[in-house]
């Protein structure tokens, strides 16, 4: 991000924060040069990663950015086409090489564009996403993208309704930009450890977006992206949201305002239609359309800090590299393409149209199972039952017995009707039950509900970051204060996990 200032203290209470500011910005530029000098080192430059072309020619550059593309072979006309931008001091190479979306363009088959910037542009080699001069609707860097984005649909056939865009740190706060700037451009778009759009309009105010709140409200965060590109109504792109809670590069509070910012705009409220609990530690809150679909996801992760989310390995639910700001977590860029549904999948479903099944709750559990039931879907001939996303079993009625669960251990479920031909329809709202019985250490299973200050007050939870996490578990719980409640049940020695339902207090 980018290391400006505010301006020259004037009390002893701003001379403090700005210290604090000073500190943080002057260690995050040596960690950028730092992660520049290792990739410099590791030969991490443009042409270190193989596959990755750079386009030297590809239409009005205004921006003065380089573009870097990778395609598979064989790739089909219609394919999606995904943009990333890499993160300060990073380049096009060393994203390419690292976050994982080279794995997934191969496995799902869709080309990838790497826009990168230099120190020529800004000194750290950060994208401008506070500059309007560079970050607006027909400008700078912002239009260098989207001349990217017309030479790549171009060249290989792609489907122009299917294009999408991600981005890290400044990155990711140029992605949002891109969103607001052209919805008519992005179906959808990823910000991950970023900043909502258009938060700060000079050098002097990013720091301000970066460590704290402009304490706006949703809708004067959705007015910002209805600024962009005045007298676009829709559709608006969909858009996930990634964030550590141990983030003091970009402050946490930048995920709830770029969540309130998207809900806005898609005129669906701040309240998550689900919550669920994903590997790494990651709790993903989900806000669905009028029609039931994902519209905007925020993803966050327990104790991560300033990067992007990785999980290096061979399973399909793995991938990128760990290192300088990319951290060991989980990997995001595999749940962010299925959330653009590019694993072949609608957003928040399947190949089919049926409607998302209504009603999904769960009627009762054991120590090992768990027993659901939904309403019906009209022209379902069956459904399909996916426990953590993963698909567990079929019926062709609306109830259905999950087995061979844990004991005292909290799981989520969502439901999708087939229609006549086998192609799954759109996802329920996810459940959550915890099963009954001892988690690890043999506890009581005795349940408490109180406000999430409460919890931590009564040290069956902690706080980091503003958020409130279950001991043992670590779930995330939501914000730290007296108006957020869940009710915790002990599983284990100062072991708790959340059990808002199938637990009574």
């Amino acid at each position: 991000m980018h290391p400006h200032l505010a301006p020259p203290p004037t009390n002893s209470r701003t001379r403090t924060r700005s210290a604090r500011r000073a500190v943080a910005s002057a260690l995050l530029g040596v960690l950028a040069l730092l992660a520049a000098c290792l990739s410099a080192v590791a030969g991490a430059g443009p042409a270190a990663a193989a596959g990755l072309t750079q386009v030297t020619s590809f239409g009005s550059n205004p921006g003065n950015l380089a573009m870097y593309e990778y395609a598979p072979a064989g790739l089909p006309a219609g394919a999606p086409v995904v943009v990333a931008l890499h993160g300060c001091g990073q380049s096009a190479s060393d994203y390419f090489a690292n976050s994982g979306w080279q794995k997934y363009a191969d496995l799902w088959g869709f080309a990838l564009v790497l826009p990168q910037t230099s120190s020529a542009n800004n000194s750290l080699s950060c994208f401008s996403w506070f500059d309007p001069a560079k970050d607006t609707r027909g400008k700078g860097e912002a239009a260098s993208v989207v001349s990217m984005v017309s030479h790549a649909v171009t060249q290989y056939g792609s489907d122009s309704g299917r294009v999408y865009v991600t981005g890290l740190s400044a990155g990711g706060g140029m992605t949002a930009d891109l969103l607001a700037d052209y919805p008519d451009v992005f179906a959808g778009g990823s910000v991950d450890s970023g900043l909502p759009a258009q938060c700060a309009t000079s050098q002097t105010a990013a720091s301000g977006c970066q460590y704290g709140s402009l304490d706006l409200t949703p809708a004067q965060w959705g007015d910002k992206v209805r600024a962009s590109n005045p007298g676009w109504t829709g559709p608006w792109p969909r858009v996930a949201i990634w964030q550590g809670s141990s983030d003091y590069t970009v402050y946490p509070v930048n995920s709830t305002e770029l969540r309130d910012q998207w809900t806005d705009v898609w005129g669906i409220g701040q309240t998550a239609s689900s919550t669920q609990s994903l590997p790494g530690g990651t709790t993903l809150a989900t806000y669905n359309d009028s029609s039931g679909r994902p519209a905007v996801e925020l993803y966050t992760i327990s104790g991560m800090g300033h990067g992007l989310a990785v999980d290096p390995g061979s399973g399909t639910e793995q991938c990128g590299a760990s290192g300088a700001f990319y951290l060991d977590t989980i990997c995001s860029s595999y749940y962010t393409a299925r959330f653009w549904g590019l694993d072949g999948s609608n957003p928040g479903g399947g190949t089919g149209t049926l409607p998302a099944p209504a009603g999904l709750t769960v009627t009762g559990t054991t120590d090992t199972t768990a027993s659901l039931s939904w309403s019906a879907v009209s022209g379902a001939a069956s459904y399909d039952v996916y426990r953590g996303g993963t698909k567990v079993g079929s019926t062709t009625g609306t109830t259905y017995t999950d087995s061979g669960l844990t004991a005292g251990t909290s799981y989520s479920w969502t439901v999708a009707a087939v229609d006549s031909a086998g192609a799954a329809g759109s996802r329920s709202a996810a459940v959550t039950a915890t099963t009954t019985g001892s988690g690890p250490g043999g506890g009581s299973g005795q349940c408490f509900t109180a406000s999430n200050y409460s919890q931590v007050a009564a040290g069956r939870a902690h706080q980091s970051g503003g958020y409130a996490y279950a001991n043992g578990s670590n779930q995330n719980m939501g914000l730290w204060n007296v108006f957020v409640t869940h009710t915790l049940r002990e599983t284990g020695a100062d072991y708790y996990v959340i059990a808002d339902s199938g637990c009574t207090a």
